[in-house]
């Protein structure tokens, strides 16, 4: 809340009442890009200070009063050196609404993109999906899917102790219907977002790039390849490791892409570029 926009936006949901905003209008009084005005919603939803809704078409968006009251209480009892009454009853300022549906977990949505959706993408969707616990919901997709996973990468996710039940190849305009999640971060482990355009997801999503050797044009021996396959995976969980521990609540829009294309200059030393 000490991002001046965020609380801007946090204002108007509490003036708006239960009944809340849709993002767009949200956009629209604060003069904000709505890709934006979204991204700074999604931070409020993450910390439990807001929750949205989907109604037909519209994110519709409203403040946890009760949250919010818990959060000036909370913040009264530790000023004042001591003394909270020096700070008045401020809570009771906050309208009594009561305790607002909880149903919607706040996570961040991340969306791995690469040409197949067959090695790079299905590897980073699973690491994320064990490391990143309830705060984070990994995807995977592809401009040109593959029928199947490449050889290889189902049983190296299993050996390395990964849920492989749900991955599969499938195209990213499963992720631009009115109905798809939406995603709060977009990452590429190719050149796909530059060549191929992915405008849909690219409106309201951090993006990034991470350049990965293809999987599919590894050459050698099944032992080579399969040394291949680790260290690619290796790549992958460093990056994501990294990518886990970021303080989103302090960074905004751009310094989180920054970070991301950060990460994204690292390199498989022995890879070769093959």
């Amino acid at each position: 809340m000490s991002q001046e926009t965020r609380l801007a936006a946090l204002r108007l949901l509490i003036e708006a009442g239960p009944s809340g905003l849709p993002a767009g209008e949200v956009a629209d009084r604060l003069g904000l890009p709505p890709s934006t005005a979204s991204f700074h919603l999604s931070a409020l939803e993450r910390a439990g200070l807001t929750q949205s809704t989907r109604q037909s078409r519209q994110i519709i968006h409203a403040a946890r009063v009760a949250a919010l009251r818990e959060l000036v209480v909370f913040l009264t009892e530790a000023c004042c050196s001591g003394r909270p009454e020096l700070c008045g009853d401020i809570a009771r300022l906050l309208p009594d609404i009561p305790e607002e549906s909880v149903s919607m977990t706040p996570a961040f949505n991340v969306l791995f993109l690469c040409t197949r959706n067959s090695a790079r993408s299905i590897m980073a969707e699973a690491i994320l999906t064990k490391v990143g616990g309830a705060r984070f919901r990994a995807y995977s997709a592809g401009a040109d899917p593959a029928s199947r996973p490449l050889d290889g990468i189902v049983d190296t996710l299993r050996r390395l102790g990964h849920d492989v039940s749900g991955l599969h190849c499938k195209s990213w305009d499963v992720f631009t219907g009115p109905d798809a999640p939406r995603m709060d971060f977009v990452i590429a482990l190719c050149e796909i977002l530059e060549d191929q355009g992915c405008p849909d997801l690219r409106n309201t999503a951090v993006t990034g790039t991470w350049p990965l050797p293809d999987p599919n044009k590894f050459t050698g021996s099944a032992v080579e390849r399969g040394l291949l396959l680790n260290e690619l995976y290796a790549s992958l969980k460093r990056r994501i490791d990294i990518f886990t521990c970021l303080p989103f609540a302090s960074l905004d829009r751009m310094a989180l892409k920054a970070r991301l294309d950060e990460l994204g200059g690292g390199s498989m030393a022995t890879a070769g570029g093959r």
